[in-house]
């Protein structure tokens, strides 16, 4: 495997062996308590107090100004809520920049809900902030003015000594937010003429977890951390002296190397814009008319996503300045704020350089990236070598996953109360109920079914991906009760980034369902797509008396689930590469179950409604079965079946924006116990795809039923029941 081309040192450095070197006795040798009075405590103390001046060196102040914290966000946390709650009987007004971190942004966002107003000074187009600005925004109550040394996304350098002057001739106090700057410029903070400035150290090449806050002597902070008077009683907790150690020499070796690196830093990120510019003349370098951090450059493309982009650009590590999700465009703040127009904004990369970057590496990136950007645009699509089909990840081709990809359902819902609601008798079943299907009478004893599904990759293999897509689309016709008769396929693909060999990989897949299903895949449509989709039109027959419906369900049914739920968390940690064979297997194995026996198992007993779980969560469809009904429901939430690792996944954040939303739409029609943590909640709403059966089945039958499916290995629960107690409501 090639090693990867990182660029994105704006992130995170990597720790230098030289500060390697002086942590590695402080995980054995060295581990007193620098509090103790014995000779264990005395030492440590002593490396304590040697890093405070390190670091006191690289800001050009005092030691006894230095006061080390966790990293930059609390030193931000501490500086700005530490001096607007110690000095509030001053004032409450507070200006910042809109372009700030969300290490600071945040915090000023919790202060105005506790009474401070808060002023975000806007950018001009290279996102500056306008010394006129700060001044007209001043009043009688600023206590405070918070404005970034340099931007972390774009590397603009603000006029912080011209912005600190005129704060402090208003009596305002000014921090600073040096995290992106400190180690990468010059930043003494007597000459910028700063208050507070916070740093972290695994931007300079130090570990993470560790930062550092200047405080002018004089200023007064009220303590965000309570206990013993550790660090001169500023912020409590026993040191952490291995991180110490290695924040004091990354700050030593940066002063050192300050002036050789930035040397470096420019000589490579202007070869890399140069570069950029020959292969590919119509981009745009945010900020490039402003002076920036020598190391940075943010890079907009038109008509590309850039998520989308950095999926399939292997080899290369850099940062996207916005983010398409299945219910909005998440364009960044920063690029927002610089008026940067959507199509450069949508399509920006932030490529940052380091100490180890080489020429021969900006070379190999910039190759990468071009063909990568004429690939997805389709310019000279002939001369482009396409990927070998085992080389690809599907999921790296579409910014959405699976079903999450619906339109958000608050959104469709509005959309559909809009049309008309069909005239003809023989539609049994239309647009005015919530089933994924319409129902067409064709004589007395029969009905046609038919059903239309189709979504992007949800895992990378495209012939596991033909079958997962094709049982989802067949489950809609089972959770009618209705017999597939046969289907057509309905195919975006874009065939100038992927080989058509993986078409017919994806038709393959989809095939060997039908013909588990017993039905044909007799033509379909294809057109050309910015990302692979696949689906199937599905139709059926039925006997008219017996189509299940989403609603029916009666007062004392019991609500069966035939498949776990977890698929959408565990898709999206697929995308990002962090789940084990092992996992995907099963998963896939899951998805692309037919609910064929289950549905043939359940038409023997009384079941009143049924439907599938799909792209709206557990929880959304259940909604649509009580939803304008005299019944609701109550589950039982430790009897749902989950994927054991969905919650592991979800905990550490990977949770797609389609299982958010069904929350969202759920959020006034559950009624949810004190003891459901947030994680339950994401747990019980996240986007399925080709998921189980939900089917209300009378009390008398479901012990038997539940015995059948599981003769059939049909892993089924009991997951809660049906009450007129709570009409269109769901119970957790």
């Amino acid at each position: 495997m090639e090693k990867l081309i990182y660029l994105d040192y704006n992130a995170t450095t990597p720790i230098i062996e030289e500060v390697a070197d002086v942590m590695k006795p402080f995980l054995d040798t060295y581990f007193g308590n620098p509090s103790s009075s014995h000779s264990y405590g005395v030492k440590t103390k002593m490396f304590v107090e040697n890093a405070r001046k390190q670091v006191a060196a690289l800001m050009n102040c005092q030691a006894e100004e230095i006061v080390f914290t966790s990293g930059g966000s609390e030193s931000n946390n501490y500086a700005i809520k530490g001096y607007a709650l110690a000095n509030k009987y001053r004032g409450n007004h507070i200006i910042t920049s809109s372009v700030e971190h969300p290490a600071v942004i945040e915090v000023c966002k919790y202060l105005e809900t506790k009474g401070f107003e808060i002023t975000y000074l806007p950018v001009d187009e290279q996102g500056r902030v306008e010394v006129e600005s700060l001044r007209k925004s001043i009043k009688p109550t600023t206590i405070l003015v918070s404005i970034m040394h340099a931007n972390n996304e774009v590397g603009v350098i603000q006029p912080i000594k011209e912005l600190a002057e005129i704060a402090h001739e208003h009596g305002a106090v000014f921090h600073c937010d040096g995290a992106q700057s400190v180690g990468k410029i010059l930043t003494k903070v007597d000459e910028l003429g700063v208050d507070l400035m916070s740093i972290a150290a695994h931007k300079f090449y130090g570990p993470k977890g560790i930062g550092a806050l200047f405080i002018r002597k004089g200023i007064k902070l009220e303590k965000l951390i309570h206990g013993a008077d550790h660090e001169r009683n500023l912020r409590a907790g026993t040191e952490n002296i291995l991180e110490i150690a290695g924040i004091g020499k990354a700050a030593e070796v940066a002063l050192r190397d300050l002036e050789k690196n930035a040397v470096h830093y420019s000589k490579m990120r202007n070869r890399l814009e140069e570069k950029l510019k020959s292969e590919l003349p119509y981009i745009v370098i945010h900020g490039a008319k402003a002076e920036r951090l020598p190391n940075t450059s943010s890079v907009g493309i038109p008509k590309v996503e850039a998520n989308t982009l950095l999926d399939e650009l292997e080899g290369v590590a850099a940062s996207a300045g916005a983010a398409c999700h299945t219910d909005s465009i998440d364009v960044s703040a920063v690029l927002e704020a610089m008026l940067v127009p959507l199509d450069f904004a949508m399509g920006t990369i932030r490529f940052s350089v380091g100490k180890y970057t080489t020429e021969e590496e900006i070379d190999k990136a910039v190759q990468l990236f071009a063909d990568k950007v004429r690939q997805i645009k389709g310019e000279d699509s002939n001369e482009l070598v396409q990927i070998a089909s085992n080389d690809i990840k599907l999921t790296h081709f579409t910014h959405g996953l699976g079903c999450a990809c619906k339109l958000r359902p608050q959104d469709l819902e509005l959309v559909l109360q809009k049309l008309p609601i069909p005239k003809d008798a023989n539609v049994l079943l239309g647009a005015d109920t919530s089933d994924d299907a319409c129902v067409y009478s064709l004589r007395e004893d029969l009905a046609l079914v038919q059903t239309l599904d189709f979504f992007t990759p949800i895992v990378d293999d495209p012939f596991q991906f033909g079958a997962i897509a094709a049982a989802n689309a067949l489950s809609d016709v089972y959770a009618m009760g209705a017999k597939p008769i046969f289907a057509l396929n309905i195919v975006g693909f874009p065939d100038k980034r992927l080989p058509l060999s993986v078409l017919e990989d994806i038709l393959k897949g989809a095939q060997s369902k039908a013909t588990e299903a017993g039905i044909s895949i007799l033509g379909g449509h294809t057109v050309e797509d910015s990302e692979p989709k696949y689906g199937m039109v599905v139709s059926g027959i039925i006997h008219p008396d017996k189509i299940l419906k989403n609603i029916g369900a009666e007062n004392g049914d019991k609500l069966i689930l035939t498949k776990p739920i977890g698929t959408g968390i565990i898709s999206t940690a697929v995308k990002r590469g962090v789940v084990e064979k092992t996992l995907i297997d099963y998963v896939s194995n899951l998805m692309a179950t037919l609910n064929k026996d289950a549905a043939e198992t359940m038409l023997q007993y009384d079941v009143h409604a049924c439907t599938d779980v799909t792209g709206f969560g557990l929880l959304g469809h259940l909604r649509e079965m009580i939803l304008n009904t005299d019944v609701g429901a109550v589950l039982n939430f430790d009897m749902i079946p989950f994927i054991p690792e969905a919650r592991d996944f979800a905990v550490a954040g990977i949770i797609p924006g389609g299982t958010k939303n069904n929350l969202d739409w759920v959020s006034e029609d559950v009624i949810w116990n004190n003891d459901r943590s947030e994680i339950d909640k994401i747990l019980a709403c996240d986007a399925q795809t080709s998921g189980g059966l939900l089917i209300a089945v009378s009390a008398a039958d479901v012990d038997k039923l539940l015995a059948d499916l599981r003769q059939k290995s049909i892993d089924a629960h009991i997951i809660g029941e049906f009450t007129n107690d709570l009409p269109a409501k769901i119970k957790i």
